[in-house]
């Protein structure tokens, strides 16, 4: 089971695997996409609760206040003296209500008010004798340890329109709706929502302990939590909304409203606040991303099981298909077991039976073939044998006429001279014998001259300068020696491509020019001689010339084959030579070579 899901050993397993890692690249791909949209409507509808609750809370106070500052101002006028048992009963939620002279002097009050007492210092006498206040007494608390206790006041004014003095009353947290209380119960529900109550310039009026009579001082991230704002309710101010850095490090979503109250109290510019941490705004969010990514991956494992399941029960022909031919490879069978049916599988398994049929045909024919190639193979290889035996013999006899054109270009030459030097010592002796110790003298000299030049050539024969410096340095060197013998004059010019080649066709060529070199100090008669080797193109050019008295290059010279010997030397190497001399202009030979690498 192990090796069937091995994807190096089988093919089947590759697609398994494959269909496993797309089904799960897939599922967790979709997971986190999914997860990242329904995170984002999570916390857009979180954000959209808090901000509807924090618009309603604020709408629902401002108006239970404009009622109440309403009523009370309503009972302002001198009035009879059930005024304040009717405002009671309107109101219960008033735990006293009084009224002071502009002096400052109770005048009358219900229980939990002193008559006759002094309230002038008190901010509701103060503030109320100017314009209808409202105001928030931090020592009052709510049920559960929240200062959501206030007093209200407004001026009693006569008919004549002058000030008589202050009626107000106190509230306790009866005077909320009960919707605004029952929202402000489900905020509390959550265990994480905070309610504030802040004035004009951001100082928290009501909240808990650690922060009422502080300024809120929190900064804005520029993270906003959602988009669009909504709608707010029929009748009530928008909400806004934002994330805040607070003081400690912490960041929270801050949604206010303000407080609507009638125009005809634009004094109070209260707000309502709301806030909640950033990490309980994006839990609930997170939790369920999580959840669905998890949902998700069991979901393409599940899948990927399934699929893996069927592609192995789709693959099993395939798969028996591959064994048998495993098997006819090993020579365990003799034929391909074809599969039945006309898909994909099927028609491999005839292909490959019917290239194996074909195969088995091919190497019965092979082996026919084979059988008569080594037939012919050993008759060619005595063909072969008896054609080296003939190149063997060929490489003799070209080596056999190098020796003899040496032997021409030193020895011949050496011997010819002594010859004639005998001779003349022969007519000397019978008609001059007092010159005879002159001529042995130059007879000596001829012989060493002789010696000479068969050392040289043996020389050349185990040392190959032209190899080992280029023909142009041994060219240069061989026409040094030439001028320094003869005391001709003459000039030698080559240029560095020229005088780089080196290989076999090179000694051929410097052979050639010491040839005519010897030529021209033997039988020229010149002044003057030149050199001048050079590359034309793909061409090397060769060019040896002289001043001398010439010849007829058509006449035969018996027993003379050193012009011979130099056209024998071009064919051998594949140059073109040509040879322009006349009698009395002098002698003008020129080789030219295709510089391409020599053919072995």
């Amino acid at each position: 089971m192990l090796r069937d899901m091995d994807p190096w050993r089988s093919l089947v397993a590759r697609i398994i695997w494959l269909m496993i890692a797309l089904a799960v690249s897939f599922a967790v791909a979709a997971s986190i996409w999914v997860g990242g949209v329904a995170r984002e409507i999570v916390v857009q509808q979180h954000v959209r609760r808090l901000e509807l609750e924090t618009g309603q809370l604020a709408s629902d106070l401002g108006q239970a206040v404009s009622a109440r500052l309403d009523a009370l101002r309503a009972a302002a006028d001198p009035t009879p003296a059930d005024t304040f048992r009717r405002l009671s009963a309107l109101y219960p939620d008033l735990d006293w209500i009084a009224v002071a002279d502009v002096e400052g002097k109770v005048l009358a009050a219900t229980q939990g008010i002193e008559v006759g007492g002094r309230v002038s210092q008190a901010p509701w006498f103060t503030e109320g004798l100017k314009a209808p206040w409202i105001g928030v007494i931090a020592e009052a608390r709510a049920p559960g340890g929240a200062p959501l206790l206030g007093d209200l006041s407004a001026p009693v004014i006569d008919r004549a329109g002058r000030r008589q003095g202050v009626i107000a009353a106190h509230l306790n947290w009866r005077w909320a709706s009960r919707d605004m209380q029952r929202l402000s119960d489900a905020v509390q529900s959550h265990g994480s929502a905070q309610a504030l109550v802040l004035d004009r310039s951001d100082q928290v009026l009501v909240g808990p302990d650690a922060l009422r009579g502080r300024r809120w001082d929190g900064v804005a991230t520029g993270e906003m939590p959602s988009e669009p704002v909504p709608a707010a309710p029929a009748g009530t101010r928008p909400a806004t909304r934002r994330f805040e850095r607070l003081p400690d490090g912490s960041t929270t979503l801050v949604a206010r409203a303000p407080i609507d109250v009638d125009q005809r109290y634009s004094g109070l510019r209260w707000q309502v606040q709301l806030n909640e941490s950033r990490e309980h705004v994006y839990q609930r969010a997170n939790a369920l991303a999580t959840r669905i990514v998890w949902i998700s991956v069991c979901l393409g494992a599940a899948t990927a099981l399934i699929g893996a399941l069927g592609a192995r029960h789709l693959t099993n022909r395939l798969k028996r298909l591959t064994q048998s031919a495993a098997a006819v490879g090993r020579n365990e069978i003799a034929r391909i077991e074809v599969p039945r049916g006309r898909d994909e599988v099927a028609q491999l398994g005839a292909a490959f039976s019917k290239i194996l049929d074909d195969l088995r045909q091919e190497r019965t024919e092979l082996l026919r073939l084979s059988g008569e190639l080594e037939r012919r193979v050993a008759v060619r290889t005595r063909e072969v044998e008896r054609l080296a035996e003939e190149s063997r013999y060929a490489a003799i006899v070209r080596e056999r006429l190098k020796i003899a054109r040496d032997l021409h270009d030193t020895l011949a030459h050496s011997m010819m001279a002594m010859l004639s030097e005998v001779r003349l010592l022969r007519k000397l002796q019978a008609h001059d014998p007092d010159s005879l110790p002159e001529e042995l003298a130059r007879a000596e000299e001829v012989a060493h001259e002789g010696l000479n030049e068969a050392r040289t050539a043996i020389t050349q024969m185990r040392v190959n300068a032209v190899r080992d410096t280029g023909l142009g340095a041994a060219l240069s060197k061989a026409f040094d020696r030439f001028i320094d013998r003869t005391a001709l004059q003459g000039n030698f010019v080559t240029d560095a491509e020229a005088a780089r080649f080196g290989d076999e066709r090179a000694e051929t060529l410097f052979r050639m020019a010491e040839e005519a070199l010897r030529n021209i100090e033997r039988h020229a008669v010149a002044t003057r001689a030149g050199v001048e080797l050079k590359t034309v193109g793909d061409d090397l050019q060769l060019r040896i010339e002289d001043d001398g008295v010439g010849f007829d290059t058509e006449l035969p010279r018996q027993g003379h084959y050193g012009i011979v010997g130099l056209h024998e030397q071009a064919q051998l190497i594949g140059a073109e030579l040509r040879i322009d001399s006349a009698p009395g202009r002098g002698t003008r030979l020129s080789v030219t070579l295709r510089m391409i690498p020599e053919m072995l």
